[in-house]
């Protein structure tokens, strides 16, 4: 009879099985937790007898299942059952927690949700209990209260691995794009947990790691896109783009700085086409002075094409247009955001809000107190917004993610109402570029 056992991340057994290796030191054959299922499905198939002590699982609680699906979210569920691993994609508002929860409630197996931020894990726990009918314990956000059904942020859930290891059965990772982080996908390797399932409404990154998802949680089993679900369960919506151009004082000095900034870059033998081009003039920086100038320039000639005056000034303009519309402006930096909010005397939300006042602003927008908000990428995702109309960006990243978890923000179903996305645009600058690499190949 093999025996497997778990020890530290690492299956270990005193018989081979597929794709393990022998340890000269421990005398065993190991392989990282996460070939948990292949090992014991070799093992079976092999017709060789296993006693099995890798997971030790903790109670499960008593479930109390009120949840009622969609026909789409029934459809993406029967895709994962086929073989209980694989990632759904489906967009902001479309229910992704609830359908997370109804497959703990089939499974009936010890479970951890990781979630990546703090605002996640509280709504993820507070669903748990209003859906389940069940206790669920917290890791993360100062309590460490580990449980048959158990929420957990990236970071604590990386840090307490050696404690939550081999105590579940099934691992729900919740915006399963930060995953394939360096560190976070440890804990996908280090977990013998043989039921995965990843959420997301956008599974690609823009340094390409989503490519290592489906040997951590599974492949994409079930996608559906905003235009999909649009008029029926989730809002309608138009995406518009409004062009602005620089005022003639921004203009020369917008200049002045991509002409610094490209003869520097010149100089240093550097083309920013990619993601790693610019991770190089990073790291240059640090030691060499053509490096931290032409960065500078970057910086500061972004800022100008980004949240030009000419912005501001459309911006009150669509302020005024949708002055019966729930309103959320976007920007990319605080700075930004607290300009907008003294300009137009309305709330501001960043990572320097504090979570009572964020909730309490949060509250107000949804009871209709405050018309219109301000917000940078704090609201980019892991929060639950009321029913906006209207999302108004006025600077972002060139990320697909951003612009589609943008969206989302305003596609929660309005009595009658359409949702608007509108994108103000400098022209002739590097914010344009940025408005079509974040539209490349996003599916709306």
């Amino acid at each position: 009879m093999a025996r497997i056992g778990y020890y530290k991340g690492l299956i270990v057994s005193d018989t081979y099985a597929a794709n393990m290796k022998y340890d000269e030191k421990m005398r065993k054959y190991i392989a990282m937790g996460y070939k948990y299922a292949e090992i014991i499905r070799y093992f079976a198939e092999s017709g060789i007898e296993v006693k099995d002590e890798v997971i030790n699982p903790l109670p499960l609680p008593q479930i109390n299942d009120k949840i009622k699906l969609h026909p789409y979210q029934r459809k993406a569920l029967s895709s994962w059952l086929i073989s209980k691993r694989g990632i759904i994609v489906m967009p902001t508002g479309s229910g992704k927690t609830l359908l997370g929860l109804k497959t703990i409630s089939i499974l009936k197996v010890p479970t951890i949700i990781i979630v990546p931020t703090i605002d996640l894990l509280d709504q993820w726990h507070t669903s748990i209990i209003k859906n389940l009918g069940a206790n669920a314990g917290i890791l993360g956000g100062g309590s460490e209260d580990v449980q048959g059904i158990t929420v957990s942020t990236y970071d604590s859930a990386y840090s307490r691995l050696e404690v939550i290891g081999n105590r579940f059965m099934y691992i729900i990772f919740d915006e399963v794009h930060h995953l394939p982080s360096q560190g976070y996908m440890e804990i996908a390797q280090l977990m013998p947990a043989p039921y995965r399932l990843g959420l997301t409404a956008t599974p690609e990154r823009e340094d390409g790691r989503d490519r290592l998802l489906p040997n951590l949680v599974g492949p994409i089993v079930y996608r559906i896109s905003p235009a999909d679900l649009s008029g029926k369960y989730l809002a309608e919506y138009k995406i518009k783009r409004v062009y602005v151009s620089l005022k003639e004082d921004e203009e020369k000095k917008y200049k002045v700085l991509r002409a610094k900034m490209n003869e520097n870059l010149k100089r240093l033998g550097i083309e920013l086409n990619s993601l790693q081009d610019f991770k190089r003039l990073i790291y240059l920086a640090s030691k060499n002075r053509a490096a931290r100038e032409a960065l500078h320039a970057w910086y500061e000639s972004s800022a100008i094409a980004i949240n030009s005056q000419s912005k501001i000034e459309k911006l009150k303009e669509l302020i005024e247009k949708f002055k019966e519309e729930k309103v959320i402006i976007f920007t990319r930096d605080t700075h930004a955001v607290y300009k907008i909010s003294k300009l137009f005397l309305i709330p501001a939300v960043t990572y320097k809000t504090p979570k009572d006042e964020r909730r309490e602003i949060i509250e107000k927008f949804r009871k209709g107190k405050y018309r219109v908000i301000v917000a940078s990428n704090v609201f980019d995702e892991g929060v639950d917004i009321p029913d906006a109309s209207v999302a108004i960006i006025v600077g972002g990243y060139g990320t697909r993610r951003q612009f589609i978890q943008r969206l989302g923000r305003i596609l929660r179903m309005k009595d009658e109402k359409k949702a608007e996305l509108i994108e103000l645009v400098t022209r002739n600058t590097s914010d344009y570029r940025l408005s079509q690499r974040r539209r490349t190949n996003v599916i709306l």
